[in-house]
């Protein structure tokens, strides 16, 4: 969340990536950066285990959902 924030305070367009289980803290670090609305796109968790070939299903799944979030 911390790049995503630096990079939006700069200009630059950014959204941040992370598994499911990290929507709360998200939010709440996006909150605490002073950008509550800084955007996000979450992958379905866990992603630690996940083969290549799984987490490349879990993007193809959200690249919609983030060049929205960066348009």
């Amino acid at each position: 969340m911390h790049d995503t924030v630096w990079f939006e305070l700069r200009g630059k367009p950014a959204v941040a990536i992370a598994s499911s289980e990290f929507i709360d803290a998200a939010a709440t670090q996006a909150a605490a950066l002073g950008m509550k609305d800084a955007r996000c796109v979450f992958v379905p968790h866990p992603i630690q285990d996940a083969t290549d070939e799984e987490m490349q299903d879990k993007a193809d799944a959200v690249l919609e959902q983030l060049m929205e979030a960066l348009t």
